[in-house]
């Protein structure tokens, strides 16, 4: 979650540096993309654990291709906003998908923290 927070961060502050120091815009497109990296992994192990042992091939697939096909929409999705927002916002807009993702991994936590308990409380 601390990952897609700095991406979320990256993405509305990189906007905002268009037009001024290009070692800022190039500083925090380097962090924005580390951070990208490190949580695509998180969703890869979130999907591992939950999946059924026999379906665990087929869900990464599955979450894969929705990952690039959110990748190839927001790509070719960023030049029409551009246009209408200017580069200092239309970065910004990618802050959503990180923001989602710290949204669904919160609620993942939760259930896996409610089923954990509801195991022990079973055992007892």
């Amino acid at each position: 979650m601390i990952s897609m927070c700095i991406s979320a961060i990256c993405c509305i502050l990189i906007g905002f540096t268009f037009g001024q120091y290009i070692w800022l815009t190039l500083l925090l497109s380097i962090i924005w993309g580390m951070s990208v990296i490190a949580d695509s992994a998180q969703f890869s192990a979130a999907v591992s654990e939950v999946a059924e042992v026999e379906y665990v091939g087929t869900a990464l697939t599955f979450q894969m291709c929705i990952g690039f096909l959110i990748t190839i929409f927001s790509i070719n999705l960023i030049p029409i906003i551009q246009r209408l927002v200017g580069w200092e916002w239309v970065f910004a807009c990618l802050a959503i998908g990180p923001i989602l993702g710290i949204v669904s991994m919160v609620q993942y936590k939760r259930h896996d923290f409610n089923n954990v308990k509801g195991t022990i409380g079973h055992f007892k």
